[in-house]
């Protein structure tokens, strides 16, 4: 993917570790209506993957590399495993704008519906749902906020009550050797989740996280390292202690989101971290790093490309149908150049400058376009998907 959507920065194609079935549908149809694309007909080991229609192509489709059994389920589980599943919620969304579908996992905070999960989980939803493991129990999930930069988010069903709520552990107390397990939605074939045993073999690890479809690099700090098999699909899930504890929240690579690291590591963020953030959501409290509620949009398709222009700024690709870049004249080649009086560098950078914002705010947006003239206009930003 050369070009990415642009909804309060970079709407990611795939994220660390959520699974995600791109639809056979022309990239081009940028005007897409959010929730009008659906899919996901395949699973790891067999049928029943993510999506109730359309036709999708499953990348980790085939064999048993995301789960054991057959026919796209895993084997029941039991004692400590069994008892911390039914915390964990699969999460599916629709990412409309990418023609794609995705999986992740989610840990209930509360008996109301309030979920933790991974922000590359939600990242890109145009419409999302969860399934909860304990009750079977479908619901829909809205976005409450996140912080892309520590991925962390939270979620809330909606209609949810008397639900399982996770045992959270101290991560504090982790110690190199302890035995964990590592549960989640491996693959996105939803059901019973998948369980992968393992040890913690490092503390306070840091990884890089390369996208491969805007290039951007995201270093996460301080994390548990296992040897656990933490696959697509689980990230959001729970890493838990041999007393059925939650101490982390898995986060795993996927294709087209790549850790630099060597071999086949699994990462959690220490439990602790995640819910001090998730607290920071729930009472509302926006930061430098804490969006709260709606996603800004701006409506471009930008390119990831830098010899796309011999100058600084975001290259548009496209635009958004009926958008609000499209309603201020932007067209394809034009080149933006600042956000409100700060100079746009980078898609990146604007990614960071529009993160600030919400859905209604007024904003100065200057570009230049393919024929070098430099332009400027108000425009009000509407509401988008997650970054």
């Amino acid at each position: 993917m050369t070009a990415l959507l642009l909804a309060v920065g970079l709407l990611v194609g795939l994220g660390i570790g959520h699974g995600v079935w791109t639809s056979n549908v022309n990239q081009s149809a940028l005007g897409q209506s959010p929730g009008a694309n659906s899919g996901g007909t395949g699973s790891s080991g067999g049928t029943g993957g993510s999506g109730s229609s359309g036709n999708a192509t499953n990348p980790f489709s085939g064999g048993s590399a995301f789960g054991s059994g057959t026919g796209g389920s895993n084997p029941p589980l039991s004692g400590v495993a069994a008892r911390a599943a039914n915390s964990l919620v699969d999460i599916d969304t629709q990412l409309s704008y990418q023609q794609a579908a995705a999986a992740g996992t989610g840990i209930v905070l509360t008996s109301n519906g309030f979920v933790l999960t991974n922000n590359h989980v939600i990242e890109g939803e145009t419409s999302m749902h969860a399934v909860d493991i304990a009750n079977g129990k479908t619901y829909q999930a809205d976005v409450v906020g996140y912080d892309r930069t520590q991925d962390v988010a939270v979620i809330k069903l909606v209609g949810a009550s008397g639900l399982a709520v996770a045992s959270i552990g101290n991560s504090a107390t982790v110690q190199v050797g302890d035995s964990v397990i590592g549960l989640g939605n491996a693959g996105g074939i939803g059901g019973t989740p998948s369980s992968a045993p393992g040890q913690v073999t490092a503390l306070g690890q840091s990884i890089s996280a390369q996208d491969a479809g805007n290039g951007t690099t995201e270093k996460l700090s301080n994390l548990i390292q296992t040897n656990a098999a933490i696959q697509p699909g689980d990230s959001g899930g729970a890493l838990v202690n041999s007393s059925g504890q939650v101490i982390g929240m898995d986060t795993a690579a996927s294709t087209g989101f790549s850790f630099q690291t060597q071999g086949n590591e699994g990462f959690a963020i220490p439990i602790n971290e995640a819910i001090s953030i998730a607290k920071q959501i729930r009472a509302g409290q926006a930061s430098a790093n804490v969006h709260i509620g709606a996603t800004a949009f701006l409506g471009v398709e930008v390119s990831t490309s830098s010899a796309a222009s011999p100058t600084s700024g975001a290259v548009v690709a496209g635009v958004i149908a009926n958008g609000t870049a499209a309603a201020a004249g932007i067209v394809a080649n034009d080149v933006i150049t600042s956000l409100n009086g700060s100079t746009v560098t980078s898609p990146a950078s604007l990614t960071n400058l529009i993160s600030q914002l919400h859905p209604g705010d007024k904003v100065s947006l200057g570009w230049t376009t393919a024929a070098g003239q430099s332009e400027i206009a108000t425009v009000t930003l509407a509401s988008g998907p997650p970054q």
